[in-house]
């Protein structure tokens, strides 16, 4: 990237106003309802592969499971 164009990026990013943004108690609530679903998908997705890597360890070494 020559100096020209870093000069131009640099001039569009350094000047920075007040956004005056609201943010709602709803929006925080979705973000607290995204963030707990991240959290529940990823629990069920080590889940799945932990039980299936479990099996596949107990074919392997042919563990018996006691009934």
């Amino acid at each position: 990237m020559n100096l020209k164009n870093f000069l131009f990026i640099l001039t569009l990013l350094l000047p920075s106003t007040n956004a005056y943004a609201y943010l709602d108690p709803g929006t925080g609530s979705l973000i607290l309802q995204a963030i707990l679903g991240a959290i529940a998908a990823i629990g069920a997705y080590i889940t799945l592969y932990w039980r299936k890597f479990k099996n596949f360890l107990d074919k392997v070494f042919k563990v018996k499971k006691k009934d």
